[in-house]
């Protein structure tokens, strides 16, 4: 039963403890980023947007040029909302955190016992120890492509140099290419074998999210429009299918909710265990949006996320040698 009676439509498919073993419970979150911002997504020194070949639509197969969000530019700032987030409920309530917790940090000193830690997964850097154990996240991204084309929503801005005396505008500096405001990313995020507290804050910090993409200091807000869930035993969807199914359709831009579902609904079809799915419907999601909106951390609630960590990192490190010799590998 669950303890958050708006996860009602999704009873079954969380776990009372985050597991060592992965069980096949699976949830996965659609999501429409939209650019409000000029914002840069970019990975090589050439300093060009990341861009892709692809099917215009689910329905039509002209090739067209599309920009990505690759999968490490959407976790990234979620993962560091996350932890910061937690670290700052944490202090307002009055939680008490360990030493480790409040100096964990990417990517070279994770403590392997907070909330971010086992839901994003994280590397032991320690050297000479037997016991080096890594955790396997259970939350996945994968790249997220424009629904538009790149040709419609890539700009160059050129940035000058200002002299602070004469505040006369000198030579062009340089050039960057930039994703126009108003773009969409059609994303599908999936959570794995996760507990009713993990869904909460994740879905907190995905409404909290707002900076993306390179040079946050002075670009790159979005906002993120969870759309659709989908549970069950398996992954239902991808984010490249979500992007041509939006493609294809009308009415999205004005109710994302709906469309959302009916793509849901045809990819039941397609599902090797559609008797275990669970699509989430119009009203379910408002009303489950509309709830995590309104929910209200308590002291209690950062505790049990707390809780869940510590009791996962100790049931690892024993699993991983606990001190008799055994040099433990990853867990999933």
């Amino acid at each position: 039963m669950v303890k958050y009676s708006f996860l009602s439509p999704l009873e079954g498919l969380f776990e009372a403890e985050i597991p060592l073993l992965q069980s096949a419970k699976t949830i996965q979150i659609l999501v429409i980023r939209q650019t409000h911002d000029y914002t840069i997504f970019r990975t090589e020194d050439t300093r060009e947007l990341n861009v892709a070949t692809l099917p215009k639509s689910i329905d039509n197969p002209e090739a067209v040029l599309k920009a990505v969000m690759l999968a490490s530019k959407q976790k990234a700032p979620e993962n560091r909302m996350y932890i910061r987030l937690y670290r700052s409920y944490a202090n307002a309530l009055g939680v008490e955190l360990e030493d480790a917790v409040k100096n964990c940090r990417l990517k070279d000193n994770l403590c392997r016992r907070c909330p971010r830690c086992v839901l994003f997964g994280a590397v032991s850097t320690e050297t000479g120890q037997e016991n080096r154990w890594n955790i396997k996240h259970r939350i996945e991204y994968s790249s997220a492509y424009s629904i538009e084309s790149y040709d419609e929503i890539s700009e160059l801005i050129t940035f000058n140099a200002v002299d602070i005396a004469t505040q006369s505008t000198g030579q062009a500096l340089n050039v960057t290419e930039n994703i126009r405001p108003i773009a969409h990313f059609p994303s599908v995020v999936t959570l794995k074998s996760i507990t009713e507290e993990e869904l909460i804050f994740y879905l907190k910090t995905l409404m909290a999210t707002k900076s993306y993409g390179a040079e946050t200091r002075v670009k790159g807000d979005m906002i993120n429009v969870i759309a659709g869930i989908a549970g069950g035993f398996e992954e239902v969807i991808t984010s490249l299918e979500y992007n041509l199914e939006l493609s294809s359709r009308s009415g999205w831009i004005e109710d994302p909710i709906t469309v959302t579902e009916e793509i849901l609904k045809k990819y039941r079809s397609l599902a090797s265990m559609p008797d275990q799915l669970r699509i989430l419907s119009k009203k379910e999601m408002e009303e489950l949006i509309k709830a995590i909106r309104d929910f209200t951390p308590s002291k209690d609630f950062i505790e049990r996320l707390g809780e869940h960590a510590r009791k996962f990192a100790e049931k690892a490190d024993e699993v991983a040698g606990g001190g008799k010799g055994k040099r433990g590998g990853r867990r999933s």
